[in-house]
């Protein structure tokens, strides 16, 4: 059992159980944008006890799933669509510009005190930049092409040529997030307000902190459902 998981895909272990997820968090273990990688790996990277987390795995909680966590593994594509624009970026759109205020706002009150808060605006304009073109494009290019295929039982036609193409890009975009987050989980020290923070210094860290989850959420949901699904449909039509 234990060889067995450390050999399994991060992303894999969270699309057999989502519960999963609550523990990759809790060691900081990435299965989203890092979903490829062994939990051997994983652990590797993050300097986590690889036994300490298979003791969490493998604890009897863990395989009880969650009401708030819903397995789409055998969702149809059209309904893990619908979820990710009613729940993630329905999200962003109205939470994006919220912490942005807030951010532009604590950086200008508190930036004297506290020099790392005009970088972590920096990071976050960019982050916040990048996924408002990421979901149009999504919106626009990708989940159609795979809503049309899914209806159709034929490859859809586009100007990307195959679904790989604006896969990859949202993969990159992705990686890239991924890396914004974890720049801002680094700065404000995991999102911690220091003891004398006002209510909206503390407002803000925790927006941050609800916005890496609910993003680790969302990527997930693409990266390690939604795309592989896809990719295996495209690849049954193309030489059936």
């Amino acid at each position: 059992m234990r060889n067995e998981l450390l050999n399994k895909r991060v992303g894999e272990l969270v699309v057999e159980q989502p519960g999963r997820s609550r523990i990759f968090e809790r060691f900081s273990i990435d299965y989203c944008c890092g979903g490829k990688k062994t939990l051997a790996d994983a652990c590797k990277a993050t300097g986590a006890s690889p036994d300490a987390v298979i003791d969490a795995l493998t604890h009897p909680e863990s395989n009880n799933p969650s009401t708030s966590e819903a397995d789409w593994s055998n969702a149809r594509m059209g309904e893990l669509i619908d979820h990710i624009l009613t729940k993630h970026h329905a999200y962003l759109r109205t939470e994006l510009p919220r912490l942005s205020e807030m951010g532009e706002k604590v950086a200008r009150v508190h930036g004297h005190r506290f020099d790392w808060l005009s970088e972590c605006h920096r990071v976050f304009e960019g982050l916040r930049a990048e996924l408002e073109q990421h979901m149009m494009k999504e919106e626009q290019v990708l989940f159609p092409m795979i809503r049309e295929m899914e209806a159709s039982g034929a490859r859809a036609s586009s100007h990307c040529g195959n679904l790989q193409n604006p896969i990859s890009v949202m993969e990159h975009e992705h990686d890239n997030a991924g890396q914004a987050l974890a720049r801002l989980r680094e700065l404000t020290g995991a999102f911690v307000p220091p003891d004398d923070a006002c209510n909206t210094f503390r407002a803000w860290l925790h927006g941050l902190a609800e916005l890496e989850a609910d993003l680790h959420e969302h990527i997930h949901e693409e990266n390690n459902i939604l795309f592989p699904s896809a990719q295996k449909l495209e690849s049954q039509l193309t030489t059936a």
